[in-house]
């Protein structure tokens, strides 16, 4: 759910499309929790969130999306990011100290937007146990994986040194993904854990 300060500026027909927004997402993910995400029709999802049939399909294109509902803003989150660590570094050339540092900011930003949400553990869980899920999961994610790769050759990093940092910084958050599920640490604090181990494994000299 987006933060309140987020919506302040907002019409208010645009705060009333997002609280309908939210209602349908929230509807969605209670019954995806209750019953698995295949016994739910978008009949139900409509009738719980008190909306009609042809108001779900205005926000969302079918109950898949509804998983992604939050990609807009972490997609956005993910390029301020970037930019924002990325702007003092230009042009970073070859440096793969420099751009490993600007992809790391951005995956955690994204990282510790995710641990936030209420539905993560519900979400992980309904793409991990459906083929579907999970491949629109990896579309999207590959998504990610453009955007941070293409910012980082725009502020100057080669293609080869862009494309291994942002690797190296996506294999950092699904490491972390493996640890945060045993319940023993915390996404972002997994994922920090994971940079190290890259950071002390890398040759110096």
């Amino acid at each position: 759910m987006a933060e309140v300060d987020e919506r302040s500026g907002l019409s208010l027909r645009a705060r009333k499309q997002l609280r309908t927004r939210d209602a349908i997402v929230e509807a969605a993910m209670g019954l995806f929790a209750e019953r698995g995400f295949e016994a739910v029709t978008v009949n139900e999802i409509a009738e719980r969130a008190e909306v009609g049939r042809t108001t779900f399909f205005r926000y969302f294109t079918d109950k898949q999306e509804v998983l992604f509902a939050e990609d807009g803003v972490l997609l956005d989150a993910l390029t301020a990011e970037i930019e924002r660590a990325a702007s003092p570094l230009a042009p970073i050339g070859d440096s793969l100290e420099d751009s490993l540092a600007v992809a790391h900011a951005g995956v955690r930003e994204v990282a510790a937007r995710i641990a936030r949400s209420e539905w993560k553990s519900v979400r992980e869980r309904l793409i991990r146990d459906n083929p579907a899920l999970t491949a629109r999961n990896l579309l999207k994610e590959q998504r990610y994986v453009q955007t941070a790769t293409d910012l980082l050759t725009r502020y100057g990093a080669t293609p080869e040194t862009a494309t291994l940092a942002v690797g190296t910084a996506v294999a950092c958050y699904r490491t972390a993904l493996v640890a945060a599920e045993s319940g023993r640490t915390g996404l972002t604090e997994a994922m920090e854990a994971a940079f190290r181990r890259i950071t002390a494994a890398r040759p110096t000299g």
